[in-house]
C-alpha cells in the first residue's frame, strides 16, 4: 500500500504575538523622559511623578521598586540624598542617589493624605495589598508611553 502525504494542518485563530513587538523594548530617550516629567507635573500627579521619578533615578527592576518602603527615602522627616534597598533577585544591597527634582517630588508625594500611617512608598488602594503590583505598575508605565506617543 502507497503511503500519502496528509497536507498540514494550521490553526485557524492567528498567533497572540501577530503583528506585536515582544521582548524587551528599546530604552527611553531623554526628551522622553522630560516629556512625561511635564506631562505629570503639570497633571498634578504626584504619586506618578515620584514613582517615575524614582525609577529612573534607581534603575531598579519593578519588583524591587514597588516594595520600597519609606523608612529608605527617610530618616526622622527628612529626606536621604542616598538610599539603599535590597535586591529581591541577589539579596545584595543598592545604593542609589536620589536627585533634588525626586526629592522635591517625594516631599510632594509624602503630604498626600493617601500616605498618613503608610509604611510603602506606592500603597495599594484596597487595604489587604500593603504596595502596587508590579503588574499595576505595568500598566502606569504604558499609560506614561502611550501618552506621548510611543
Amino acid at each position: 500500500m502507497e503511503a500519502r502525504n496528509l497536507p498540514a494542518t494550521r490553526a485557524i485563530c492567528p498567533a497572540w504575538n501577530k503583528g506585536r513587538i515582544v521582548g524587551q523594548k528599546r530604552p527611553l530617550k531623554p526628551k522622553h523622559v522630560w516629556t512625561i516629567r511635564v506631562r505629570l507635573e503639570l497633571a498634578e500627579n504626584h504619586r506618578d511623578l515620584t514613582l517615575f521619578n524614582m525609577a529612573i533615578d534607581s534603575k531598579l527592576c519593578s519588583c524591587d521598586l514597588v516594595k520600597m518602603k519609606v523608612v529608605d527615602v527617610m530618616a526622622s522627616g527628612q529626606m536621604k540624598e542616598r538610599a539603599s534597598v535590597l535586591q529581591s533577585k541577589t539579596q545584595k544591597s543598592v545604593r542609589f542617589e536620589i536627585s533634588e527634582g525626586t526629592r522635591a517630588s517625594v516631599e510632594n508625594w509624602m503630604e498626600d493624605e493617601l500616605m498618613i500611617g503608610s509604611e510603602y512608598l506606592w500603597p495599594g488602594r484596597l487595604h489587604e495589598r500593603l504596595h502596587i503590583s508590579t503588574r499595576q505598575y505595568a500598566r502606569i508605565v504604558r499609560d506614561w508611553v502611550t501618552s506621548i506617543g510611543l
